[in-house]
């Protein structure tokens, strides 16, 4: 069987990250699924999902290698042509892809510990994000 559900978030951009480990739990469980895969993808160029120990200091830590990597300031040709200036968003997002699939067993989400998904929104201004989860299972 296959269920999906579309999420929406408010974020702030430049590479604001949220916690969305709960809110993909609530959709295994509403699916009525035990078992099975769980995909979860940003919907957009300049967002991304991903997991991470979600905890102030990696999240600081993060935003800091994101600016290392694709600086904010880069002059990019994709600026250049639409005047929008967040070149640098679709770089972090491409490198970091727009999902994960994890798996669940017994209504749970299978992640270590401290491990949380977590939603990256790139880009240079707040947005309203949309999510989709399409779970797999039985």
């Amino acid at each position: 069987m296959v269920f999906g559900k579309e999420l929406h978030y408010k974020t702030q951009g430049f590479s604001f990250v949220l916690d969305i480990t709960s809110d993909v739990q609530g959709v295994i469980e509403e699916s009525g699924l035990v078992s099975g895969i769980a995909c979860i993808s940003a919907i957009g160029s300049t967002a991304s999902i991903s997991t991470i120990e979600y905890e102030p200091a990696l999240i600081a830590d993060l935003s800091e290698a994101l600016e290392r990597l694709v600086s904010q300031n880069l002059a990019s040709r994709h600026s250049a042509t639409w005047g929008d200036d967040n070149g640098f968003s679709h770089l972090r997002a491409t490198l970091l892809g727009p999902g994960i699939c994890l798996p669940f067993k017994d209504q749970r989400l299978i992640v270590g510990t401290w491990q949380q998904i977590i939603l990256i929104d790139h880009d240079n201004r707040p947005r309203q994000r949309r999510v989709y989860i399409q779970l797999v299972g039985e």
